[in-house]
């Protein structure tokens, strides 16, 4: 059996089960929420176990209580089945008055709402989990802490492991639990493809019961693949997938369509972040289109490690989307959030980390390479002279994160310049 692999989210969670009577674990399919419900559970109930599942469903109709019964917290797996587990989980948490109850996972595709009466205020907590990062999977040293960047002015000093072959590998398995953990790499990279087999097939359909194309989705997908980290209009991927469609297709439906990828965690976009700068310069705030896990964008189109270390272009725009997924997860546990930064001059910034105690960070993703370091850290210094720090904080760091490179260092101008193979929280 293999051995459980740490999560950022493991001290979250622990956190919440301390603040609410009840959390509910929401994320993408296969990126280990039961797993992680499980090592934190005093005692668990599946819900869709084959060998109880219509005594469970029976129970839930006729002595809901008996279900809930068990020692805390307790896991209630793909509660979604039977939607009324929230208001009882809810009455529950209500009249023993102790947080740290009920935990709460499942399918990312949601429950039919229609049959839950209260929305959970007060009592339910919701935290999100990704798949892992390089620092959860094992290929990042962890020499650099975020965190420690925000908390101290020091250089960051560590080392990373990963060559652009490795890298190229690791974009294409994706941060998977279970591709994680396998030796085989031919087997690593089959799960995010029959994972995307899996969301054109049925997920997109059953998020809200609406019957969808599977050839139309995986088009869309391939069109999201190719507008990562730019903010493509919807009629943008609308006239990628029209020389395949009938006539007829319109941008609503093909809104609907990203609507359901969103609500089963397929993509994840980026909203812009605003600060307070010197000038009147216009900022863009178009949200910027990201999956979740950069795996998913090549195996939608149908590429894999060899094709991307034969364009270069497209290996530094999935590198982006990897540095997001990692970012978001680091962000997380800094108690903060990742934002895009784009004006109407064309200033752009990869990824702004901005925490709840107003410190934040600026961040642009290159493959590597002097030309694309000197590039980004130009980059990040004309952005931080925009800034009014009359009116907010000054960066707490400028950093240029790259696929590629041996070391972590910081460059005469304090820019760092940071591998994501030596990053954790």
């Amino acid at each position: 059996m293999n051995e459980y692999r740490p999560r950022v989210i493991d001290s979250l969670l622990a956190d919440k089960l301390e603040a609410m009577g009840a959390v509910l674990i929401e994320g993408p399919k296969f990126c280990g929420k039961t797993t992680t419900g499980e090592k934190m559970a005093k005692s668990i109930l599946y819900m869709a176990d084959p060998a109880t599942k219509e005594r469970n469903l029976a129970m839930a109709s006729t002595n809901i209580k008996r279900l809930l019964a068990g020692d805390t917290p307790r896991l209630i797996d793909e509660w979604q089945i039977a939607p009324q587990l929230w208001d009882a989980i809810r009455f529950e948490v209500d009249h023993r008055r102790d947080d740290g109850q009920f935990m709460l996972t499942g399918s990312a595709v949601p429950a039919d709402t229609s049959q839950i009466f209260h929305s959970g205020t007060g009592r339910f907590g919701w935290i999100k989990m990704r798949t892992m990062s390089l620092w959860e999977s094992g290929e990042s040293t962890g020499d650099v802490s975020l965190g420690q960047l925000f908390r101290k002015d020091e250089r960051p000093d560590g080392e990373s492991k990963i060559n652009t072959d490795e890298l190229a590998f690791l974009i294409c398995r994706g941060g998977w639990p279970k591709a994680s953990m396998k030796k085989n790499q031919r087997a690593a990279l089959m799960e995010a493809r029959e994972y995307v087999e899996a969301v054109c097939r049925s997920d997109v359909s059953r998020v809200d019961g609406i019957s969808r194309n599977p050839e139309r989705t995986l088009r869309i997908l391939r069109s999201y693949a190719r507008n990562q980290g730019g903010q493509a209009p919807v009629s943008t991927i609308m006239a990628d997938i029209m020389a395949n469609e009938a006539s007829g297709l319109t941008e609503f439906t093909v809104q609907s369509y990203i609507n359901a990828l969103k609500r089963i965690f397929v993509i994840e976009d980026m909203a812009a972040w605003c600060p307070n700068l010197r000038s009147k310069t216009a900022i863009r705030t178009s949200d910027t289109r990201y999956f979740t896990d950069p795996s998913i964008g090549t195996a939608a189109l149908g590429i894999g490690p060899e094709d991307l270390l034969d364009d270069p272009n497209t290996l530094g725009q999935m590198l982006e989307t990897m540095a997001m997924r990692d970012l978001r997860i680091y962000a997380d546990a800094l108690d903060g959030q990742v934002y895009h930064y784009r004006d109407k001059n064309g200033l752009e910034c990869d990824a702004v980390i901005h925490l709840r105690n107003g410190r934040y960070g600026l961040i642009e993703v290159k493959l590597g390479g002097d030309t694309l370091i000197e590039s980004g850290a130009a980059t990040l210094k004309k952005l931080a002279s925009k800034i009014d720090t009359d009116k907010m904080k000054a960066p707490s760091f400028m950093m240029v994160l790259t696929g590629i490179g041996e070391y972590a260092y910081a460059r005469e101008d304090g820019v760092m310049v940071v591998p994501i193979g030596s990053l954790k929280p």
